[in-house]
């Protein structure tokens, strides 16, 4: 069996070639509030792919990292009279508590951005000596992307597209000193009151996108198979990790395949903290059984925007209910098989695959459920 992808760098359906160890990242959270439908949305999505590869023979080594030092932990340590780094250890349990009832399995390597700074300030540092970044007197660090022309490469965004979505993911387009409205801030000055770290260019703490290429090098190399997230990190976070871990390492392509997950929204608006509209997945716990809701969020592809429906959560738990009572027969059916690996060969296709199972609970087919739903990562007792 072979599975085809899509991979966001070239636009379209790709067949999946890796050797027998597939290196696997996966941008993690900010841990200063709980987790929301989102970030369950994608994690379910990764750990059902990681599965399935392994089922294919693969060796997966897995990676997601966590954000624990940023503007909005300090601010929220800052309104709640807390040590950021407590707050972030606090959220980061009621995150994985959250993750293991959806049966998300933890990856082989949680790297924390606190930790792994030193090796930030080696990476920026060989930016700078190269010329593909530059220091000014302030302080502040800043990568040149007017030096190469594929910054928008990933996004294939036009260059007023992309100075439109800069700003409105909180980039500073007209900060003094920049050569170039795109470029973006690898270090910072420290600021009084926060977390600070000795660098060649004075005390201070990096920016966000220099966490994720750094961490990856540290622990999956130069070069890894698949990397995973949101496609709102499509740009510029992850346009600029290509820069900055190609930039140091020299060594192209640093992703092989780029996998995105759509967006979820709520009453028709795309969920953000900014705006307030968040389902939290501790709240939807309170109601619904941990497999119920991985169902339910595996009934959406992975790449698909979709909008949380009350009822349609409640309907997947019913549906759940259903799996768990008729798996009990040992009636095995070989061409739902045929038909489950079919769907999942195709660029993950989890909503055919749970119409499988569902047909398998229907026909009595118990054993065969309990045989496609384990590969699914549920537990049907």
């Amino acid at each position: 069996m072979h599975i085809r992808l899509f991979d966001t760098r070239a636009g379209d359906l790709r067949d999946f070639r890796a050797g027998h160890t597939v290196r696997l990242y996966v941008c993690g959270i900010t841990p200063y509030d709980s987790a929301h439908l989102g970030h369950a949305f994608t994690y379910v999505a990764f750990d059902a792919l990681t599965r399935y590869l392994q089922l294919l023979g693969h060796r997966v080594i897995s990676v997601r990292n966590v954000t624990d030092v940023d503007d909005d932990i300090l601010r929220k340590a800052r309104e709640l009279g807390e040590d950021y780094l407590e707050l972030g250890r606090r959220e980061v349990e009621d995150f994985d508590r959250d993750l293991e009832r959806l049966a998300v399995r933890r990856p082989d390597a949680v790297p924390l951005a606190t930790e792994t700074v030193p090796a930030m300030i080696v990476n920026i540092r060989a930016l700078v000596s190269v010329g593909a970044a530059y220091a000014l007197e302030d302080g502040r660090v800043y990568f040149d992307t007017t030096k190469s022309g594929r910054f928008g490469e990933l996004s294939r965004l036009p260059r007023d597209r992309m100075l439109e979505e800069f700003a409105e993911k909180g980039g500073d387009l007209d900060a003094p000193g920049k050569r170039d409205p795109l470029d973006f801030l690898l270090w910072q000055p420290a600021v009084p009151g926060e977390p600070a770290w000795d660098s060649d260019w004075g005390p201070g703490r990096p920016g966000w996108h220099i966490e994720c290429s750094v961490m990856i090098a540290e622990e999956l190399g130069n070069v890894i198979d698949i990397h995973g997230g949101g496609r709102d990190l499509i740009f510029p976070h992850h346009s600029a990790e290509i820069l900055q871990a190609e930039g140091v390492s020299g060594q192209a392509p640093f992703v092989r395949y780029w996998l995105h997950t759509g967006m979820v929204a709520l009453d028709g608006t795309k969920m953000s903290k900014s705006l307030g509209n968040l389902v939290f997945v501790e709240d939807l716990l309170d109601r619904f059984e941990g497999g119920a809701l991985r169902r339910y969020f595996l009934e959406h592809h992975y790449r698909a925007d979709w909008t949380y429906d009350d009822d349609e959560a409640t309907e997947a738990a019913t549906k759940f209910k259903r799996w768990q009572e008729a798996a009990g027969s040992d009636v095995r059916q070989a061409h739902l098989h045929e038909r489950f690996h079919a769907a999942m060969c195709d660029d993950l296709n989890t909503p055919g695959a749970i119409r499988v199972l569902d047909e398998a609970a229907e026909t009595g087919a118990g054993r065969t459920l309990r045989e496609l739903a384990d590969i699914l990562g549920f537990t049907l007792d």
